[in-house]
């Protein structure tokens, strides 16, 4: 059993770039799919390492996996081992340590501005990072910051975008692990979700412009937080 475990949901939510760099550095990984009951008993115990990845649900829906997840999660919290979640992810993250998810009144969706708020200056899940840059997203929901935990980062359109909580647990709002092939996928299958006329979303257009020079800016930002995920887990 590998010692690294990433969280889906769906199958088009994949673990994107970070299953990318896992094969890169030559680390094993196992993938469960949530939604389909893998996570029933899996030893818990096992893994070094936990990413959560995004999904259509909300963290508020009735389904009983989604409890069974959550309370894995507070036994991962627990352990004190490093945890990472991607926008649904960092939802349940954050509703495994006390906070509330709720509907925000739009979606933000596309490349959107992020910024270091002003008490995360030097954190080291920031290190990697300037003072402003931009992320993918795609989100109806946000988490409230858990007590105890440090805010890391807002956009224009929603204040809580990343969390910290003690130093292994991270939670983002956005998807640095996007691929040119998840863009376009979520941008043909998805468009019926699309709203130009909120300011929050971007246009189909503007979200394939200069794709590839956007998705590999994105993978530096997110090999960032894969770099210092691993090295909690094994240094």
């Amino acid at each position: 059993m590998s010692e690294i475990l990433i969280l889906t949901h769906v199958d088009y939510c994949p673990a994107g770039h970070l299953a990318r760099v896992l094969d890169e550095r030559q680390l094993d990984f196992t993938v469960l799919r949530v939604d389909l009951g893998e996570l029933d008993g899996y030893d818990l115990d096992s893994p070094k390492a936990v990413a959560i990845m995004g999904g259509p649900m909300s963290a508020n829906d009735p389904l009983p996996w989604l409890d069974t997840e959550i309370a894995a999660l507070r036994h991962f919290i627990a352990r004190d081992i490093p945890l990472l979640g991607h926008c649904l992810g960092g939802q349940l993250l954050a509703k495994a340590l006390g906070a509330a998810v709720h509907r925000m009144p739009y979606r933000e969706i596309g490349w959107q501005p992020l910024w270091q708020a002003s008490q995360a200056q030097g954190n080291a899940w920031l290190q990697h990072l300037p003072d402003e840059f931009p992320i993918y997203q795609w989100h109806g929901d946000t988490f409230d910051i858990p007590p105890g935990a440090q805010r890391l980062l807002s956009s224009p359109w929603c204040p809580n975008q990343a969390f910290a909580w003690d130093d292994k647990v991270l939670g983002l709002q956005g998807h640095p692990e996007m691929t040119e092939d998840l863009v376009r996928l979520w941008l043909t299958d998805w468009a019926h979700l699309l709203d130009e006329t909120q300011p929050s979303q971007q246009s189909m257009g503007k979200m394939l412009d200069d794709l590839p020079s956007k998705v590999a800016a994105l993978n530096q930002v997110a090999e960032g937080f894969y770099r210092r995920w691993l090295e909690l887990a094994f240094s």
